[in-house]
């Protein structure tokens, strides 16, 4: 005997979904907001922390000319420009003890008095 199912309503909008019997969504368009508005507060932090990682490696990439492996500036150049120190992608200790932090692969060493060393990682061959 064939039962009559209760109409479905769609997760984004309230209008009565027509379709297979599992179907969540009247249309794509909802689907899409609706998945879309589960992932926007993360979505919105991680794009602005990228955001700010790849103005920290463009900022550091100035530093550097195009025919040297390393330069200098100080933190008020850095600051000018928009750095954000508290960004970065990872560190890197040396054997002498020294920690470079990194975005991506442009790195700075604090030095004396407010001054950075500026360095490019060099490409690994695998």
């Amino acid at each position: 005997m064939l039962t009559k199912r209760e109409a479905t309503l769609c997760l984004s909008c309230n209008s009565a979904v027509k379709g297979r019997a599992d179907k969540k969504f009247c249309n794509d368009y909802c689907r899409n907001e609706y998945n879309n508005g589960l992932k926007s507060d993360t979505t919105n932090l991680v794009r602005n922390i990228n955001n700010a990682l790849g103005k920290n490696r463009r900022v550091l990439e100035t530093v550097i000319t195009t025919n040297q492996e390393t330069g200098k500036t100080n933190a008020e150049k850095l600051l000018a420009k928009g750095f954000q120190f508290k960004y970065y992608t990872h560190t890197y200790t040396n054997k002498k003890g020294d920690v470079y932090y990194f975005c991506y692969d442009m790195g700075y060493l604090s030095l004396e008095n407010d001054w950075f060393l500026i360095v490019k990682r060099k490409e690994e061959n695998s």
